[in-house]
């Protein structure tokens, strides 16, 4: 039996600037935005070509917004940098380590995200 991790709640203080941020600057497709009813809305983003997206949104969470860790693997973390700073993101640059090579941003709450390149396997 395959499990597949789908969606992961990253909790924000203002839904629509975090969506903008996510959209606009990460670069993250808007897959849906549901208000139903006063308390609770659910949005949903997935980064280009994952399998997994994240929700935000209000209602869905009680964690203090700015403590998520996200990571995302890529295949070219230059030309995923490259297309972050294009889009206006500040990334820091990219760091090389045993295992892997990484560049990190946050969102607007401070929520920390890391894109990895996988090393080369021998």
């Amino acid at each position: 039996m395959d499990w597949k991790l789908e969606l992961v709640t990253v909790p924000v203080t203002d839904v629509d600037r975090a969506k903008a941020f996510y959209v606009e600057q990460a670069g993250f497709a808007a897959d849906h935005d549901h208000t139903l009813d006063d308390g609770l809305r659910f949005v949903q983003l997935t980064p280009p070509g994952s399998a997994c997206s994240i929700a935000i949104g209000s209602g869905l969470t009680d964690t203090a917004p700015g403590t998520a860790n996200c990571q995302i693997v890529v295949a070219d973390i230059e030309a995923a940098r490259a297309e972050l700073r294009g889009r206006g993101l500040e990334v820091g640059a990219v760091q090389d380590f045993d295992w892997g090579r990484f560049v990190f941003f946050a969102d607007p709450d401070g929520n920390r995200w890391a894109l990895q390149q996988l090393p080369e396997r021998g």
